[in-house]
């Protein structure tokens, strides 16, 4: 059972608290952050929520940050005088865990669910919109998270980041292998991309689905080459934290034939699929992913406008490995809780609630993040309006290439990619 705790029980904790520690309790759900704020306003609880341990993707770093941010705000005084306290979910990568983690935001009156990670969206959501709590800068990977009137994407989801990963590789790649997902999201993938290759009036690529949490791609990996194979082919995995997996696979297929050189064959993916931690654990300017193209929907890790969050981090993070500033998962919870933070200085009540803060997302209030996307609004007007996505408001993505071990930006700003989306079946 959860205990609540007060600032001075607190503060007398903190230096008996470990690493370690923390990590265990992470995703228990049961830890309210530090730094009690005093004064009259009343705390408001967020929760956020991300799969821990399962077997497909992972997203530990999401939760970590939103107690990092909370850790900071706190150590201020709080979000304009309230004590922020965030909850924490695994939502396990299952239907059931989904719908878990939202029924404990409402039972724990939850005035809005914060930077999280689902693929589960038909579980999650109608709790939260039952109980009119906002789905705020979800990382994007689930549909309803751009169909459900109480959900405020801060990105264009995977939607966005295929349809710009096609306008990517149109001008570098003459046929494009896709290995993807053999999942009801993934079965959207193809024409996504396909709808960004035809800007070049490209061919359509080969589509390849695959088991996300499989143990090795060597059959595809292998399909996947044979038909990229050529002048200026490329292979495309967007398999999430399977990706890594799959490009292993790839890496160890039998040599070529002398006129189907392995370097003829470029790869590529998307961020979240491909990130600088993956580069780094695989190697480096040595890793399999020198070179290769990934679309983002953020600046480059090592832009200037990420200093703020990376300076939070190191203040308040307490060495935890989890939060890593050049992970997508953290940044889009760090985008997250900064509309958050500026909603509720808006509003400038003693008491904060779930429908206060939907009433003034709804009504237009235009968030800035500091250049890491465009300025963030959710009125009718700045809807995409895109079938299956008519919630995306920022519909601009980065082009980015692996070179010596690091994720540098391909061509420098945003590339906008809504007409994209729009024309994709």
């Amino acid at each position: 059972m959860c205990m609540p705790m007060t600032g001075r029980r607190l503060t007398s904790l903190l230096p008996y608290v470990t690493t370690a520690a923390a990590g265990a309790s992470l995703l228990t759900g049961c830890g309210v952050l530090p730094g009690a704020t005093g004064g009259s306003r009343e705390p408001v609880t967020v929760m956020t929520w991300a799969p821990d341990q399962t077997r497909a993707t992972n997203m530990p770093g999401m939760p970590a940050m939103a107690q990092t941010f909370a850790r900071w705000v706190n150590s201020q005084g709080g979000i304009n005088g309230h004590e922020l306290r965030v909850l924490t979910c695994n939502e396990q990568n299952t239907s059931a865990g989904a719908a878990a983690c939202a029924r404990r935001a409402v039972r724990e009156k939850a005035v809005a669910v914060v930077g999280s990670y689902s693929q589960n969206g038909r579980a999650f959501m109608a709790p939260l919109e039952a109980a009119d709590i906002p789905y705020i800068g979800g990382y994007g990977i689930a549909e309803d998270e751009f169909t459900s009137p109480i959900s405020y994407p801060v990105n264009g989801g995977v939607a966005s980041l295929i349809a710009g990963h096609g306008m990517q590789l149109a001008d570098s790649c003459e046929k494009v292998s896709l290995v993807r997902p053999d999942t009801t999201a993934g079965d959207k993938l193809p024409d996504l991309l396909n709808s960004g290759l035809r800007k070049a009036s490209h061919r359509s690529a080969v589509d390849i689905p695959a088991l996300e949490d499989a143990a090795e791609y060597t059959q595809q990996a292998g399909r996947a080459r044979t038909r990229a194979a050529g002048a200026k082919g490329c292979v495309t995995a967007v398999l999430g934290e399977r990706t890594q997996t799959f490009f292993d696979s790839f890496r160890r297929l039998p040599a070529q034939q002398e006129e189907e050189k392995r370097d003829s064959v470029r790869i590529s993916s998307v961020l979240g699929s491909v990130d600088q931690p993956v580069i780094d654990r695989t190697g480096g300017a040595h890793s399999p992913f020198e070179g290769a193209y990934v679309t983002g929907w953020y600046p480059a890790a090592g832009d200037k406008s990420w200093a703020p969050m990376r300076k939070v981090i190191q203040e308040h993070a307490f060495a935890d490995n989890r939060v890593d500033p050049a992970d997508a998962g953290v940044q889009t919870t760090w985008i997250a809780y900064t509309v958050l933070k500026e909603v509720i200085e808006s509003l400038d009540e003693d008491t904060i609630t779930a429908g206060q803060i939907t009433r003034a997302l709804d009504r237009g209030e235009r968030i800035d993040t500091g250049g890491l996307t465009p300025s963030l609004r959710w009125k009718y007007e700045d809807l995409l309006g895109a079938p299956g996505f008519t919630r995306i408001v920022n519909h601009e993505v980065t082009f980015q290439v692996v070179r010596d071990g690091r994720l540098v930006a391909q061509k420098p700003g945003f590339v906008d990619v809504g007409e994209t989306v729009l024309s994709a079946p």
